[in-house]
């Protein structure tokens, strides 16, 4: 039986060879789509394992690493590695975060850093390639002059969680940096990834928190469009196939030589399918890798495949085929007159919608039941209740069809309403088949935005304009915040040193400094809020103003909490109960200077990291930007579900419909011959379609919102917030690019009907 259907499968004629060819090239675009699904799941965790040894010197990875020895000669057995001094601060340039470690070992035996040939000397530094370049294109007084010394050397991959990732390790003397606040003095390089960091965490990577929950549910949503896809492509003109091995029934096989026939048919075509599917994967890799994903760039080997994931794809794509032509064989082995005789099939029951109740009582179940314990627990808990309702909805979506379609022909007097209608009801399950794959997308798509929208308008900033928080007076002022938060309360540096402060009153471009005291007695209580003078704050508006006509040689209390400032003032702030001379015995909060644009801004930035290594400053945008950047990775990830399972569905329709249309050849040739316009049969075909996807539609979208509401009550007792005007547009569009694409298949009606499909059998 295996030769015989190897025969029928590449020596079937032209027809044959076409249908073989359209399965391949369609299992090949569902497997590329498959497998850069897997790799950029791989290339995430890889980004995030690469943050490790950034949190070196953090109390929750001392010690917990392991590293090499700096000295070319090893360490002998048992002996233990040269104590490292090692500090960490983030610097910025224009907005963007810039990785500084300046380090420096008590001993030639210290552990060495991932992307290092050795450890960088005093007045020594190496730069990844990213900020090398910078510091050569860039006027020295912005950037270059914040780390004395010279290159010795370029960071290499391994150092860099992304190819444009800005990161310098800078060599100091041991004496130095162990009078420096909040070096830490350590024995190995961390490998603990922030995904699996637990307690206190560098805030880089993505948590463990979020990523693995996250990263499941993503997975989920992509690779059920994609399943979907290449079980459609399998079944091109499944009607066809049915009736030959009816007519093969007839004559004497049997059920299980049937079923190898068909196996060894799809499988052949979809070997080929997987093989094209890898090549074409290959291809893809290098455009895929620059696409920010997580908000970062990939480096091309981070989009890789591992074993288990290649023989999946490689195995268990043509087994899903063989599964496929075999389950829609089901009316042949049963009744090959049946098929030959095309009787309808029993209509689909209303028991469909109980799965996707479940999966959504599942859901419901932990809004009171409370948040699962872990995140393992949570993956379990929400990946298997979005997962019960994904499938849900493709049970019950015929059922539904079958509703619909029968509303319509009960109530039109429009043949082609009525035609499409009756057809519909005739056969659900492959009405709905053809739009399967859009309602998945548009319930992943309604779950991502519902989630996302909601997380960003209970954030710090989610309720106000992000535009307004980035007005010029904030892209353009400085805030170099010096509390240290310990056991016994906030820790500020005792005062300024006035040759500082001229120094920056100096730098071009500089309008204004604000020194911002903690009060006292009150600062304690509150760490968030200041006092300084109103004659300083005159040059920094963006802090807030003195009331109007108030004396210059008063002082006032402010919030310190600038992030949550928005527009291009502050506001007025109160007076202050404290005397100019009393100011100036106070500790030092933070300060302010406010610029006249970026390149004054990173002129001063210079002078300030220089002068407090320690105390890294920022433009109030950019401390802003830097609490919303794990919401924004998040958000990058659910751009990258919507943008791929919308064209993946919109791949799905398209070859349903030309599937519908070749399997449905002779019947509508017939009613050609019968008279029926032209017109009217592309309308019935756009019926066909549009009936069940909007009909699916409504019902994806509202469970989709349903859904992401559900899982905000029990994770993060958060209310869904309605989504904005963007996600409608991403709604429409999808469903234009549906029409559009059932549009294009029209002009093929022509072709395929005529009296010579009418007379065949």
């Amino acid at each position: 039986m295996i030769r015989l259907g190897l025969r029928l499968a590449l020596r079937g004629g032209r027809e044959t060879a076409g249908r073989l060819v359209l399965i391949a090239a369609a299992v090949a675009l569902g497997v590329a789509l498959l497998l850069a699904t897997l790799a950029g799941i791989n290339a995430v965790n890889a980004q995030n394992a690469r943050y490790s040894w950034l949190a070196t010197g953090t109390p929750s990875a001392t010690g917990t690493g392991t590293g090499t020895a700096a000295n070319a000669a090893t360490p002998s057995a048992g002996r233990a590695a040269d104590p490292l001094w090692w500090l960490l601060s983030v610097d910025a340039f224009h907005g963007r975060q810039i990785g500084r470690i300046d380090l420096a070992p008590t001993g030639p035996h210290a552990p060495l850093p991932p992307g290092l040939s050795r450890l960088p000397g005093p007045g020594q530094f190496y730069a990844s390639p990213a900020l090398a370049t910078l510091l050569r294109t860039t006027p020295p007084a912005q950037l270059a002059a914040r780390y004395p010394g010279r290159q010795v050397g370029t960071l290499g991959p391994a150092a860099l969680p992304a190819p444009d990732s800005l990161i310098i390790v800078v060599g100091r003397r041991a004496d130095q940096l162990a009078r420096t606040p909040q070096a830490a003095r350590v024995t190995a390089i961390a490998t603990t990834p922030p995904s699996a960091c637990s307690g206190q965490c560098l805030d880089v990577g993505i948590n463990a928190r979020g990523i693995d929950l996250v990263l499941s549910v993503v997975t989920a949503a992509l690779l059920f469009p994609v399943l979907i896809f290449i079980g459609t492509a399998t079944r091109l003109s499944a009607a066809r196939r049915e009736q030959r091995f009816a007519a093969l029934r007839l004559i004497g096989a049997t059920p299980r030589q049937i079923a190898v026939i068909a196996a060894v048919e799809s499988s052949v075509a979809a070997v080929g399918g997987v093989a094209a599917g890898f090549a074409l994967f290959v291809l893809l890799r290098p455009a895929l890798a620059p696409i920010p994903f997580t908000g970062e760039p990939f480096f091309p080997g981070d989009l890789s495949l591992n074993l288990p994931d290649v023989v999946l794809v490689a195995l268990g794509v043509p087994i899903a085929a063989a599964a496929a032509a075999r389950l829609a064989l089901r009316r042949v082995t049963r009744s090959p007159l049946g098929v030959t005789r095309q009787t309808t099939a029993r209509p689909p029951r209303a028991w469909r919608i109980l799965p996707l109740l479940a999966g959504l009582g599942e859901l419901a179940w932990f809004v009171h039941a409370g948040q699962p314990a872990g995140t393992a627990g949570q993956v379990r808990a929400y990946l298997s209740g979005i997962l019960l309702t994904m499938i849900g909805l493709i049970v019950v979506g015929p059922w539904l069809t079958l509703a619909g379609a029968r509303l319509v022909a009960r109530r039109t007097r429009r043949p082609a309403a009525l035609i499409a209608g009756r057809r519909l009801a005739d056969n659900p399950q492959a009405g709905f088949r053809a739009v399967a794959g859009l309602a998945l997308a548009l319930f992943v798509t309604s779950v991502a935005v519902g989630i996302i929208t909601t997380i960003n308008a209970y954030g710090t900033t989610g309720t106000r304009d992000h535009a307004a928080a980035r007005g010029p007076a904030q892209r353009h002022t400085l805030i170099d915040r010096f509390t240290t938060y310990t056991p016994a309360g906030p820790q500020d540096i005792a005062s300024i040193p006035a040759s500082l402060l001229g120094d920056l009153r100096r730098v071009p471009g500089v309008r204004g400094v604000t020194v911002i005291h903690r009060p006292p007695g009150a600062g304690r209580v509150d760490p968030l809020i200041g006092v300084v003078s109103c004659a300083e704050l005159s040059g920094t508006p963006a802090l807030g103003r003195c009331a109007a006509g108030s004396d210059p040689a008063t002082t006032a209390t402010l919030s310190t909490d600038f992030e949550a400032r928005f527009g291009d003032h502050a506001g007025t702030v109160g007076p202050a109960a404290l005397s100019p001379d009393g100011l100036r015995h106070l500790p030092v909060q933070s300060l302010a200077v406010d610029t006249d644009g970026p390149a004054a801004v990173e002129r001063a930035r210079t002078v300030l990291d220089l002068a407090y290594l320690s105390y890294p400053s920022v433009t109030i945008a950019e401390d802003l930007d830097r609490g919303l950047r794990l919401t924004t990775a998040y958000r990058q990830l659910a751009n990258v579900v919507i943008l791929t399972s919308l064209p993946i569905a919109g791949c799905s329709l398209a070859v349903s419909v030309v599937a519908g249309l070749n399997d449905r050849r002779r019947p509508f040739s017939l009613l050609r011959l019968a008279g029926a316009p032209l017109g009217m049969l592309r309308r019935v075909i756009v019926l066909e379609s549009a009936l069940p996807l909007l009909v699916l539609t409504v019902v994806s979208i509202a469970t989709g919102f349903l859904a992401a509401g559900l899982f905000l009550r029990s994770q993060l007792h958060e209310t869904l917030q309605p989504p904005g005007g963007e996600y409608y547009l991403i709604v429409a569009a999808g469903l234009l690019a549906a029409l559009a694409v059932l549009a294009s298949t029209l002009p093929l009606l022509r072709r395929i009907t005529g009296p010579a499909a009418a007379r065949s059998d």
